[in-house]
This record gives structure tokens, sequence and C-alpha cells, in this order.
């Protein structure tokens, strides 16, 4: 499975509750969800038509049946928890959320990096629980490393992946 973000996907459904969504198809001049991909997941927003219930997620994309999962709740108008859906047409479509978004504020890059590996292994410290790197750095082929807190990069520091290795926001 791969995290995937697509332009310019968007599907409506009725589902309701709190469980899988059943798409029912692509809005006019929008592409479908299987832009996506069988079994990948991709960030997702669910909204009620007219409506104020609002879900923003991660889900999996599954082919066979054209439904979305709800795995990860980031943000909803049910206080950050899945939103039980009531009765009613709803846009579900492909989103870049916020808080999972790089910018650029006050001179510096603010990012939050995950990395998805089978062990944790910190090489000398550098990419470690609440670090900070504070000079160039280029991470050593073949080693996986996981950030488990805040990684700051001081302004004007280049970080390097080395090749083979995948970083994923999530």
């Amino acid at each position: 499975m791969a995290l995937v973000v697509k332009d310019r996907v968007k599907e409506t459904t009725t589902t309701t509750g709190t469980g899988t969504i059943t798409l029912a198809g692509a809005v006019v001049d929008y592409q479908s969800f299987a832009a996506i991909g069988d079994g990948n997941a991709t960030y997702y927003t669910i909204a009620l038509t007219g409506g104020d219930e609002w879900e923003v997620g991660i889900g999996t994309y599954t082919a066979s049946g054209t439904t979305l999962s709800r795995d990860t709740i980031l943000a909803s108008s049910n206080s950050g928890s899945a939103v039980n859906f009531s009765a009613g047409d709803k846009d579900v479509f492909c989103v870049y959320p916020a808080g999972r978004s790089v910018y650029q504020g006050s001179g510096q890059v603010n990012t939050e990096i995950v990395v998805s590996v089978p062990h944790i292994e910190a090489t000398n410290g550098i990419i470690a629980h609440n670090a900070t790197i504070t000079s160039d750095y280029t991470s050593p082929a073949g080693h996986n490393i996981l950030s488990v807190g805040p990684v700051t990069v001081d302004p004007g520091v280049t970080v390097t992946v080395a090749s083979g290795q995948r970083w994923l926001v999530l």
C-alpha cells in the first residue's frame, strides 16, 4: 500500500454512519477514486451537502465495491472523531490537509516527516526524538531512519535522502 495524492478526484456518496464509504461515481469533470489505485491510501474529505457534517482523514480505496475506508481521522465536525453521517448526499474528495502540508512561514520550512520503516534506527542521533538538524546531512544508504518527535531543520541546511528510502508524510 502506498500513500497516493491525486488532483481533481471527487465522488459522491449517500452512505450514513461511521463506517466505510461506498462511492457512487465521479462528479462531472472530475476523476474517480480509481485514480488512487486499489489498496492505496489517500487523504480525503467527506462533507454533507448543505450541512455542517465534515471529516478529513486518511482512507484506503478498494476497487471491489468501490469503497473508501476511514482509517485515520485527522479533523472533523465531531471534535476530531469519526462523524456519524446522517442521510443525504455527501461529496468525497482528495485533499492535501493543512496539518500534513509542508509550508514556509517565518523564514523557515515547517514539516512533519514520518518515515515508513520495518525497524527504528537513528544514525548519529541526527534524526530521532525531538532532534534539530544544524548542518547539512545526507542519510546513509541502507539505513532506515524514523522520527518519533518533531524534527527541526535550521535555515539554510540541506537534508538529502539516500536512494531507495521512502519518506511518507502521514
